[in-house]
């Protein structure tokens, strides 16, 4: 193998394993070591600067930082009770937001006068939002239109108040209005060709998967007055239209808006309120801690009863006939459901939500404008650059791949944000700046150390939660309480520090092997190069995670290698305690993604 180099940006950033899956990449060690210090503030511009909508994300991102964390990969079973979990990263975003204080001094505002250069985004949802917020600071008047009343989006219209209160909205959102140079207009975009006529320089589409998937089976029609679309059910209940539903629910489908459906359905009258899924619990595309709210408010949720048709007297909806089913497996580890024989189930039911899914509508914009579509009639956009083949048009969040989580729509609008920076300034929007990157010793002393090296063994420390019977109470009542100062210290305690990396120094190294000795993972070898696949099984514990690196030296003076897996490193910092000659030192990395104000060689 050939040694690391680790001035390359991405090798220390993959080691910072949750900061590498967030897909706006944002400093999760940094700013949680600010939080147990108690620096809220400075965690929260942190986090706003990455993602946009703390308060909005610590309360409903889907945590893809969280099954990455390595604290799940080498927590000790007997010490913690069996249980391996991640860091309570999400709702340690949101301890930032409830206890900062005001921060409206620290955001960035628009310069005095313009560049002159107009940007219209279609849709007022994260994605649209985040790309106005980075262009509005370089000088472009940003013009959004939604056909909603207020800015937000799905953010607004989909996720219910008792999961994410409005005044949280209002608040994030009115940070990026604040910044200025971002108009809302109040308007339903009819044709793109008309828009691109106003003489945009730029547009962006960030509408969002608006349509609902239908149910067309037998009596569809015959029972829609108590048949409703989920998505559209959960706009109306946010903008007030519906306050009542029927005592015996039905919640079609397995993902998250399902079990927003089902919950929301408890708190406006369903008493027998029922999730039925065509897969099994474990194959449901919803998050599981929703999956575990929903059934600690009494919801049952039924598995692999696939619904064969709705069944109707009178002309009132009386229940959903479902066909019983299972998994089967080829060869390739492809499921299939098949019918297991059994006779059909008959549930009954007063109204059914539809919650199978959501689709892009694009009957807005122009087949004749240069904007290709795919056989999926959705349009051809550079994963890199979010640009359609219109050289003017840009997509991002759920327009542009389908049905995603807000965190993705916020890296997607800082990706639109700097193509479209670099159109107007008239660059190669392929060639993508690097990131910013800073690596410092953290060494003090001989043994002492600017961060806390000392890994904590409690467990995961569990979110407060409003009593149930109060939570069912008040459809804008909070179920989750979040975590107060002291639980948010503990659970900080309890992150690995991963972006304080070991970096080791060849030249400094007598190969004494007391590093290895003092290791408690054994994750430090010193052993003679080899090929990679060779290397991993000749260390002191087999190196058998191929998705992380080996962090290989140069050649030492008896020819041998240093070889640390950086799967199960805990970042303890015990070998640069141990090393009697400095070759090993600890070094704070922080990154820093590139948005649109670092994006051109112009400006």
């Amino acid at each position: 193998m050939q040694a690391t180099d680790i001035a390359n940006p991405n090798y220390f950033h993959k080691v910072v394993d949750c900061q590498w899956a967030c897909p706006a990449h944002t400093p999760v060690p940094e700013y949680i070591r600010l939080i147990a210090h108690g620096r809220y503030d400075d965690a929260y511009m942190i986090n706003w600067k990455s993602n946009v909508f703390p308060g909005v994300l610590g309360r409903t991102c889907d945590r893809p930082c969280e099954p990455a964390c390595r604290r799940s990969r080498v927590e000790d079973e007997s010490i913690v009770g069996g249980r391996k979990e991640p860091v309570a990263i999400c709702r340690l975003k949101r301890v930032a937001a409830d206890y900062k204080d005001d921060i409206d001094a620290r955001l960035p505002r628009a310069p005095a006068e313009g560049n002159g250069k107009r940007i219209a985004c279609i849709g007022g949802g994260p994605a649209s939002l985040t790309v106005a917020r980075d262009l509005a600071v370089l000088g472009y008047e940003v013009v959004v239109f939604d056909q909603d009343p207020k800015l937000g989006g799905m953010i607004r219209t989909q996720i219910p108040r008792f999961r994410l209160p409005e005044s949280v909205i209002d608040e994030e959102v009115g940070y990026i209005t604040g910044v200025g140079n971002i108009r809302f207009v109040h308007r339903r975009i009819e044709s793109l060709k008309a828009l691109l006529a106003e003489g945009y320089d730029a547009v962006f589409v960030g509408s969002g998967a608006p349509r609902g998937r239908e149910l067309d089976i037998p009596g569809r029609k015959e029972g829609g007055a108590n048949i409703h679309i989920g998505i559209d059910w959960l706009s109306s209940v946010s903008f007030g239209h519906t306050s009542k539903i029927g005592k015996r629910v039905i919640v079609l489908g397995g993902g998250n808006t399902a079990m927003d459906c089902c919950r929301t359905a408890r708190r406006l009258g369903g008493e027998d309120v029922k999730v039925i899924v065509r897969s099994g619990f474990e194959e449901m595309k919803a998050s599981p801690w929703e999956k575990e709210d929903a059934i600690a408010e009494d919801i049952p949720i039924l598995n692999f009863l696939v619904p064969k048709s709705f069944t109707v007297e009178g002309g009132r909806l009386t229940g959903v006939v479902f066909e019983t089913v299972k998994a089967e497996y080829d060869a390739k580890g492809r499921r299939k459901l098949v019918a297991t024989g059994e006779p059909d189930q008959h549930v009954a039911c007063d109204d059914v939500l539809v919650a199978v899914g959501q689709e892009n509508a694009f009957p807005w914009i122009e087949r004749d404008i240069g904007i290709e579509f795919d056989k999926w009639d959705m349009p051809k956009v550079a994963e890199a650059t979010m640009a359609s083949t219109h050289p003017k048009v840009f997509f991002g969040g759920d327009a542009a791949f389908g049905p995603k989580n807000i965190i993705w729509a916020v890296a997607h609008g800082h990706d639109a944000a700097i193509s479209i920076h670099k159109r107007c300034m008239g660059e190669d929007i392929a060639a993508r700046p690097a990131p910013g990157m800073n690596i410092v010793s953290q060494k003090m002393g001989i043994h002492e150390w600017s961060y806390d090296n000392d890994v904590s063994v409690a467990k995961r420390l569990k979110v407060p939660h409003r009593k149930k019977e109060e939570a069912l109470s008040d459809i804008r009542a909070e179920v989750e309480l979040g975590f107060d100062p002291e639980l948010a210290f503990k659970e900080a305690q309890r992150c690995l520090n991963c972006d304080v990396q070991t970096v080791f120094t060849d030249n400094l190294c007598i190969e004494c092997d007391a590093c290895v000795d003092i290791c408690p993972m054994d994750c430090i070898t010193f052993t003679e190069n080899g090929e990679e696949a060779d290397l991993r099984q000749r260390l002191n514990a087999p190196a058998l995670n191929l998705t992380q690196d080996l962090y290989l030296s140069g050649p030492l003076k008896t020819a041998r290698v240093m070889v640390k897996d950086e799967d199960v490193c805990l970042h303890c910092g015990l070998c640069a305690e141990r090393c009697p000659t400095g070759a090993w030192d600890m070094r704070k990395y922080y990154i820093e993604m590139t948005h649109a104000e670092h994006a051109c060689t112009r400006r």
